[in-house]
């Protein structure tokens, strides 16, 4: 069966495989063992018995095929057969439908980008003739008779799944079962008379990671209270590996965030976690942190297809990914495009008529995005519409004026007022500054050389702009990438943080939420407003902006805003440096958003009142 491209490490391949057949782009191999009279030496032997004692749903399959370019060591795993016959017709059909291919490309990434993109389309073709099946309910009833016999733990430990799978016992591995449940990681093997069982309480887990080690390419690797234990040999690792992330992340919220555990009805509930649920859950938390997403949007469908590039006039391969407000495309093909489009933004959703299978969204600023290639094309559009129609009477223009009072018993004032008052004098003291160096001759070429780069990044990100679309729908691509980490120009950096940030969509999802929490949290006396109140006079004092009230009035609204939005942080020391920068280049209320970017979602660990609190018990 056609496989989803994923890299091998050759030099291990070599112990296990044997090479039949190649050519210059692909590999036909069999693994060492099979078919051969004496099992092909104590090499085969070894692995043939190693094969021979896995469950038939954990066997690795004796034939493959691997994806090479030329003057390159780096090999793509893209088919696997049960038998000599199932993988010639693979090889068989690579050599006449993709062969007389690759010859018309001119580089060996835009060869392997070309048979990814083909093989994941193959993958997808037959998943649209086959039904997943679901589980089967007696074989779970029967692995949770075992799992309860064999442990003996409390009743109500939820088993959530179960694998077939080798624990490394020093340099033997032990063919046994893999016991997943909500608190705890165990594994049973009786093999020759002799028994292992083996008990991990999750958030007694120090260590997880994916790794290789000499004999196989991947494994998990389990490290508890100082002892290492690698578990090898599954059918479907990675899926594996991401339950087994996901169990222990909530233990460990269950240790230091208990209250926001207790407030999910399903993970407080060890009845309600199911394997299904946890992959949905860190399918969409995946989805969420790579798009920069509001943490409330959920994965609700992933369409593999191509998207058109205008600028680059190309279809990149990739997969479209929609959740409740969201259409998201990122590519698979090496071309690193990304698209958002929320649907606010958009205007009318279309479809062709012709065999393209193509998608037409349509946004506000005459910007349109073809995807081709769409299964079930035609559901798809009429799903659409309908989200569509439901996003455009959720969402209400987001500059609407609101008022609020400055303080708890002064006047109520113009919250965008403030705003602007507070940036236009802000970015008038950072001209004054400009003006008063240049009175220096000292500085004069320093501050022209500087003067000069800031310039030119404009100029590159109008460049970008003009190719790749303005805003929240444009395409990002690694020259966007690039462009960033040169270093956002000053006249830019309140847009592009709000952009790529996701700050934009958080404060277009919440519309009027800062002025409501602004107006709810002023007056209040607690102690983060305490500390807040002492360190605004340090917050850049030197700078002049925040040497006037405007400047420190803002601040204040931003910090006692998010102390309320937040009270597990309230207020730490830094928050203060941090939205004072955020208010030079930025209105208030995306100076907010923006601070909310970064303590949630881009650096979530980092303001922790926790640290505080445990090194006070440390210290006692």
């Amino acid at each position: 069966m056609w496989l989803k491209p994923e890299e091998v490490l050759l030099k291990n391949a070599l112990k296990l495989w044997l090479m039949e057949r190649s050519n210059d782009y692909f590999v036909l191999q069999r693994r060492r063992g099979y078919g051969e009279e004496g099992g092909g030496g104590l090499t085969g032997l070894l692995v043939g018995t190693l094969d021979s004692v896995l469950d038939s749903t954990a066997k690795v399959a004796p034939f493959r095929i691997l994806h090479q370019t030329p003057d390159s060591q780096v090999y793509w795993s893209i088919a696997c057969g049960a038998n000599r016959e199932e993988i010639t017709k693979h090889w068989d059909w690579l050599e006449q439908n993709v062969m007389k291919t690759l010859s018309v490309f001119d580089s060996n990434e835009d060869i392997t980008n070309f048979v990814q993109g083909k093989i994941r389309g193959l993958i997808a073709e037959e998943g649209k003739h086959s039904f997943a099946k679901e589980d089967d309910p007696e074989k779970f009833r029967e692995a949770l008779l075992k799992f309860e016999k064999c442990f003996g733990l409390p009743e109500q430990e939820k088993l959530v799944t179960y694998y077939s799978c080798s624990y490394w016992k020093g340099r033997v591995p032990c063919q046994g079962w893999l016991y997943l449940s909500t608190n705890f990681l165990s594994f049973y093997s009786f093999l020759l008379g002799s028994e292992i069982k083996l008990v991990i309480s999750w958030d007694a887990v120090s260590k997880l990671e994916k790794t290789s080690n000499v004999i196989l390419t991947e494994s998990i690797h389990v490290c508890s209270q100082g002892e290492n234990h690698y578990f090898s040999m599954f059918l479907h690792i990675n899926q594996t590996y991401l339950l087994m992330e996901q169990l222990a992340n909530y233990a460990i919220k269950r240790l230091f965030d208990k209250e926001t555990f207790d407030n999910d009805p399903i993970l407080d509930d060890p009845l309600q976690i199911t394997k299904r649920g946890l992959e949905n859950r860190a399918h969409s938390e995946q989805f969420n942190a790579f798009f920069r997403l509001p943490k409330e949007e959920t994965l609700k469908e992933v369409h593999e297809c191509f998207l058109w590039v205008p600028f680059s006039h190309f279809n990149t391969h990739g997969k479209m990914c929609i959740s409740e407000n969201y259409i998201c495309f990122a590519s698979q093909d090496g071309n690193l495009c990304i698209v958002i489009i929320p649907l606010r933004e958009v205007l009318a959703i279309d479809k062709t008529n012709d065999s393209s299978k193509s998608v037409i969204i349509s946004i506000k600023g005459k910007t349109a995005f073809r995807f081709t290639e769409v299964n079930d094309f035609e559901q798809l559009v009429t799903k659409l519409r309908l989200k569509c129609g439901a996003a455009s009477t959720q969402y209400h223009d987001t500059s609407t004026e609101v008022t609020v009072s400055s303080d708890s018993t002064g006047p109520s004032d113009n919250l965008e007022e403030k705003s602007m008052t507070c940036q236009k004098e802000c970015s008038k003291t950072v001209n004054t500054e400009a003006l008063m160096r240049v009175f220096h001759p000292q500085n004069l070429d320093t501050l022209n050389s500087k003067m000069l780069k800031e310039k030119m990044k404009e100029q590159s990100w109008n460049i970008l702009f003009a190719e790749c679309g303005r805003g929240v729908s444009m395409f990002r691509t690694k020259k966007t990438r690039d462009l960033v980490v040169r270093g956002i120009p000053e006249t830019l950096r309140g847009e592009l943080w709000m952009l790529f940030s996701g700050a934009v969509n958080d404060m277009a999802t919440n519309p009027g939420y800062y002025a409501e929490v602004v107006e709810q949290s002023l007056g209040t006396c607690n102690l983060a407003t305490e500390e807040i109140e002492r360190d605004l006079r340090r917050s850049l004092p030197e700078h002049p902006a925040f040497q006037s009230d405007t400047g420190i009035s803002a601040l204040r609204r931003v910090l006692t805003a998010y102390a309320y939005r937040n009270p597990k942080i309230g207020y730490c020391q830094a928050m203060n440096i941090l939205t004072s920068v955020l208010l030079l280049y930025a209105k208030e209320e995306e100076a907010f958003w923006l601070l909310v970017a970064v303590c949630e979602r881009m650096l979530p660990d980092y303001f922790n009142r926790r640290i505080i609190v445990c090194y006070l018990l440390r210290v006692q």
